[in-house]
């Protein structure tokens, strides 16, 4: 039986570039960060180098085009800066490149202020999006709901169960205390209003233009909380700087003292999505099982 044959990664993409029409492309250096994807640079013999990003196998016909929609949102709805998108296709991705975060507090001061501005100017009244879109490899449901914590409910968490991962990581009395968790959401969060939110904000989805602002890729919006997007900030490692975003944050948008203790419960979400979809979850699967400890029923 003959071995598949296995493309590097950059001669991927260049080829997809090329099926594209971007026949200038010269060369495609592979870039770091991306968890679901493959990525690079790619080097023009005319124009700036681009972003690309392409999967092997692409989950759906339109990963890329909801991606490319969720970017347009963010910028005009919500007044954040984003990547300029080249082109959208069933195969690939290609922005304009970003530069890596400089350090410092007053870059995350102004990350503050972007995504204040993003929350509290695009208030909504339902919860979901008009179609679904894609958290890496795996469809987010953003059927509209009137209720939030029904809505964060089925389509954020419950969801996750009879992934086969999570299936494997999590046991029956997991499973059972994330649905009694489920059952008490109204009396463990605030009532919030939907916005929009960015859906997947860890800390390696915050890059700078090249003139040092904050500008946000790698979306999966819906009208949501808007502690969704604080808590995936808060618990994927940002540097030590990033403490002024979370004072100047607070300030702006009114947020009560009480928000540190509902980031556990609020990431759930996130760290079931990681589980699901990667053979090495990061800790997720230990972070979930803490945050459902006091949902087990004691014998």
């Amino acid at each position: 039986m003959e071995e598949p044959v296995v493309v590097p990664p950059a001669t991927f993409l260049l080829e997809c570039l090329f099926r594209a029409g971007m026949r200038d492309v010269v060369t495609v250096e592979p870039a770091a960060g991306g968890l679901a994807a493959l990525a690079g640079i790619a080097t023009r013999r005319v124009g700036p180098p681009v972003f690309v990003k392409a999967f092997v196998e692409a989950p759906a016909d339109d990963v890329f085009t909801a991606e490319a929609e969720g970017l347009a949102a963010l910028r005009e709805l919500g007044g954040a800066t984003t990547p300029e998108v080249i082109l959208a296709d069933r195969e690939l991705l290609v922005l304009s490149v970003l530069r890596p975060r400089p350090r410092g507090e007053a870059f995350w001061e102004r990350f503050a202020h972007m995504l204040a501005h993003l929350h509290t100017k695009t208030t909504h009244p339902r919860f979901g999006w008009h179609r679904d879109n894609w958290l890496g490899r795996r469809r987010q449901i953003n059927t509209w709901n009137d209720d939030g914590f029904a809505f964060f409910a089925e389509h954020r968490l419950l969801r996750w169960l009879g992934q086969p991962r999570v299936d494997a990581a999590l046991d029956r009395d997991d499973r059972a205390a994330l649905e009694r968790l489920c059952h008490r959401l109204p009396d463990l969060l605030p009532q919030r209003p939907a916005c929009l939110t960015h859906g997947d904000l860890w800390a390696q989805n915050v890059l700078a233009t090249p003139d040092g602002r904050p500008a946000l890729i790698d979306p999966a919006v819906s009208y949501m909380w808007a502690e969704v997007d604080l808590a995936h900030v808060w618990t994927t490692a940002p540097p030590p700087e990033a403490r002024r975003f979370f004072e100047v944050y607070a300030e702006l948008t009114a947020l009560d003292n009480d928000w540190r203790a509902r980031m556990p419960i609020i990431q759930l979400r996130q760290h079931l999505a990681v589980l699901a979809q990667f053979d090495d979850d990061w800790g997720a699967g230990e972070q979930i099982r803490a945050t459902l400890a006091p949902f087990r029923r004691r014998t």
